[in-house]
């Protein structure tokens, strides 16, 4: 009889901010659309299961990738506006919060 050997796979959590410089409201509704397209959330869900609101231009990404790839995502997304831009990506291994607005 052959053993298999079963791997769990982790998802990792990521929290993400961009920052476009010198932009206008409109530059991040098309920041918003593009991080929406790569997978990215603006919410954030609790232990309690509430979802709440994460601050302007803070994005929540969860899934099976290195922080390397969901720079090169964020970055795509950030591209996409025109603007001069700045992405700072932290791989989370929890989070915690006060007073986020319930989304």
């Amino acid at each position: 009889m052959a053993l298999t050997k079963f791997r769990k796979v982790i998802m990792a959590l990521f929290t993400v901010r961009v920052e476009l410089r010198e932009a206008e409201r409109e530059d991040y509704a098309v920041l918003h659309e593009e991080m929406a397209l790569r997978g990215f959330g603006d919410t954030i869900t609790g232990s309690s299961g509430s979802t709440y609101q994460l601050p302007d231009a803070e994005y929540n990404y969860e899934g099976k990738a290195t922080r390397a790839e969901v720079l090169a995502m964020a970055k795509a997304a950030a591209e996409e506006t025109g603007v001069e831009y700045a992405v700072f990506v932290t791989e989370a291994a929890g989070r915690t919060w006060f007073n986020l607005r319930p989304a």
